[in-house]
């Protein structure tokens, strides 16, 4: 068994791919533990920063602490969907799922980012 503590001051930042107008913290990564699958990490998006629309290879989910993000999602048929995430509010996807995010709002979003490796 193992386990890491991460205090707020010793968060890491780093600047994931096609990502803009942001500031990524990486709270938890799923090398800090034994047999981990698991990276957490909290976001930080300016009005008019996001994601672009694309996949990874990770389980994700998504929860809003603060502020609002558009949500553009694949359905699996030629159809998308586009829905506003507020503070609560959480979204979750498979590996490969096609999905984009933009914070078209007037203030600073928060966003907690759960990412799952696949088994």
């Amino acid at each position: 068994m193992s386990f890491k503590i991460v205090r707020k001051n010793e968060s890491v930042t780093y600047q994931p791919a096609k990502h803009y107008d942001m500031r990524a913290t990486r709270l938890h990564h799923s090398e800090d533990v034994n047999q981990g699958n698991i990276t957490v990490g909290l976001s930080h998006f300016l009005p008019g920063g996001g994601c672009e629309y694309g996949s990874n290879l990770k389980e994700s989910i998504y929860y809003i602490i603060e502020g609002e993000m558009d949500l553009e999602v694949e359905t699996g048929t030629s159809d998308e969907t586009k829905v506003t995430l507020y503070p609560g509010d959480s979204f979750h996807c498979g590996p490969g799922t096609r999905k984009g995010i933009q914070n078209n709002g007037t203030a600073s979003a928060q966003m907690l980012v759960i990412l799952a490796e696949p088994k």
